[in-house]
């Protein structure tokens, strides 16, 4: 699995002193998000990456509690985008699977194809089946329980339009500085 990016394969890397700004920072991508965008998560066990999705669905409209799909491994959510389109948000959790046959048993490239978003907590396990075009996110938690979520280079066009209209609602929400 891939660790934390290097600055020359990072697109920017965000703080984060809360579970609350973390959350915040999920609302905000998905206020970003189209049919059919893939956003990859990955970092050690408890950094916060369902927290990050929490966000997301939030940012969607999604009203039901979310949680880890480490059982299940696949979650579907409905939503609405931010022009008001219904979506499907699957939340998929690739922990427990242990080869790259095993996404056929759950629908992963049917899934990816579809016109819902996908979230996908350790994405990088199989990095050789992932989407041509997706945003991948590393989230790190410090001694101090805080975290840095590190955007790689977003990959494709929509990766990198994704990846700059999220940068650019962070730097445009007063209440990231609050949180």
């Amino acid at each position: 699995m891939q660790q934390s990016c290097v600055p020359d394969e990072c697109a920017a890397s965000l703080f984060s002193a809360s579970v609350k700004l973390t959350i915040h920072y999920g609302k905000l991508l998905a206020s970003c998000l189209e049919p059919g965008d893939v956003i990859i998560l990955s970092g050690d066990l408890g950094a916060g990456k369902t927290h990050f999705v929490k966000g997301v669905a939030e940012g969607l409209g999604i009203l039901e509690m979310v949680t880890s799909p480490t059982f299940n491994i696949v979650v579907e959510y409905q939503g609405m985008t931010g022009d008001g389109l219904p979506v499907t948000l699957y939340h998929l959790d690739l922990y427990r699977l242990d080869n790259a046959a095993e996404l056929e048993d759950i629908d992963y490239y049917g899934i990816l194809e579809s016109d819902g978003i996908s979230v996908i907590e350790w994405g990088d396990k199989f990095s050789e089946s992932l989407e041509a075009d997706h945003l991948h996110i590393y989230i790190k938690r410090d001694a101090s329980d805080n975290r840095f979520l590190d955007i790689f280079k977003p990959v494709g066009l929509r990766g990198k339009n994704l990846s700059e209209a999220w940068l650019h609602a962070i730097t445009l929400d007063e209440e990231v500085h609050d949180l």
